[in-house]
């Protein structure tokens, strides 16, 4: 993807959580999403959505959770706007956002 279909894909992004009222305050949004980053985890299964999304079965098995700790990890990236969910045959499909996508961009792994 080109430089000018990144910005058009974070721009759509941005108007849609917008009208959806999902932003909030930009200083109560970056301490939200710091506080989502500070668990392991949740980066891990940013890290894991790297290559393309998942499903909710396979990111449970994958960390070795169970319903609630699954549900809390991905709520908590969800409302950051990490990532993103939609129905998928009676399970859920998730993948990054822009915001998800930019995290892995900058983040260092060491």
């Amino acid at each position: 993807m080109g430089d000018e279909d990144l910005k058009w894909k974070k721009e759509e992004w941005l108007k849609k959580v917008k009208s959806e009222g999902k932003m909030k305050d930009p200083t109560e949004d970056h301490k939200f999403g710091l506080k989502a980053l500070q668990n392991p985890t949740r980066r891990n299964i940013l890290k894991s959505m790297l290559n393309g999304s998942m499903n909710y079965s396979d990111l449970k098995e994958k960390f070795g959770l169970d319903d609630v700790q699954a549900k809390l990890h991905l709520n908590f990236l969800e409302e950051a706007l990490y990532i993103e969910k939609e129905e998928n045959n009676n399970d859920y499909l998730y993948y990054l956002t822009p915001r998800g996508e930019a995290y892995l961009e900058n983040a260092d792994y060491s």
